[in-house]
């Protein structure tokens, strides 16, 4: 596979931007980006970062249909939003990555939606991996959203957490307080580090994907991932799994915890003062823990 970007054109005639860093063709890992709606940018260091580890592995990324480098369908066409706002279309559209990249036997790494999808792959394409690995992701939205409300409790004042709360009751979402509250969180919660490097002077989201799904912004779900629950389901997932989570993120540590336990053969990883986006806040830590596992599963040493 070379370097570089390449333009897929899908069977669907949608085209996906993409890109390869690496030369070294033995590790295939394969990145799945968050959102819904969001983009490829958080995993354009991990080649290197992963040098820096010892490891020469060649990462592949894309963004996703909808999101900012790749074509954007018209979601206002009820039609279109039908057929491509669904989990069934972003997980085949995995599978069909991975057929036009031409590779096989790799990793799977996905972020927060994407650790949805990675696990949702594992379960009906797990013959083509070598592991997974699931970042900030749960097997179910309702443990998510109990630990929206601990984490409210948490960093805000009551009458603040309330005040979002009846926001979104009533779906005043643009409501000034509202939005300055959501940045706290945010701040506290996703991005602890804030970078600059991935700030952009116009915003980036895919909203209509994001929106169909998640919602109006991370602490809420109004949209399909409401639905999502794969509890019953992942401990069927038999590849080496590695689930990565931040100490003070978004995502209740309990689960995954419990999913370590239920996944046949899964270690649970957490980086410290790590948020939503750990590989950001404290990437010496995250990239350690994805080098020695990727390590493990390479030698066949990894047991949970």
């Amino acid at each position: 596979m070379k370097q570089g970007t390449t333009i897929l054109t899908l069977d669907n005639g949608y085209h996906l931007w993409s890109h390869t860093d690496g030369d070294d063709d033995s590790i295939h890992l394969l990145a799945l980006h968050g959102g819904p709606g969001g983009n490829h940018e958080y995993w354009e260091n991990f080649h290197d970062e992963l040098l820096k580890q010892g490891l020469n592995v060649q990462v592949h990324y894309y963004d996703q249909l909808g999101s900012w480098y790749s074509d954007q369908p018209d979601y206002s066409d009820p039609e279109i939003a039908e057929k491509y706002l669904s989990y069934d279309y972003f997980l085949d559209e995995v599978e069909e990555v991975r057929q036009k990249l031409g590779i096989d036997h790799f990793y799977l790494i996905g972020q927060s939606w994407g650790g949805a999808l990675t696990m949702m792959y594992a379960l009906k394409y797990g013959q083509h991996l070598k592991g997974a690995i699931i970042s900030s992701m749960v097997d179910n939205i309702d443990e998510y959203l109990e630990h929206q409300d601990a984490i409210r409790d948490e960093a805000l004042a009551p009458e603040d957490a309330q005040f979002m709360r009846d926001c979104e009751k009533s779906g005043d979402w643009d409501n000034e307080r509202y939005q300055k509250l959501v940045d706290i969180l945010n701040a506290g919660y996703v991005d602890r580090k804030q970078p600059v490097a991935i700030r952009h002077l116009v915003p980036t989201m895919a909203t209509p994907v994001y929106n169909a799904f998640q919602g109006d912004n991370e602490f809420v779900v109004t949209g399909k991932l409401n639905e999502w629950d794969v509890r019953d389901q992942i401990k069927n997932i038999n590849v080496p799994t590695l689930l990565t989570f931040g100490e003070h993120e978004t995502m209740p540590l309990d689960s995954a915890r419990r999913m370590a336990e239920v996944i046949p053969n899964a270690k649970l990883v957490t980086t410290p003062n790590g948020g939503h986006h750990h590989m950001i806040d404290n990437a010496p830590v995250y990239f350690k823990h994805l080098a020695d596992y990727l390590r493990e599963v390479e030698a066949g040493t990894f047991n949970k």
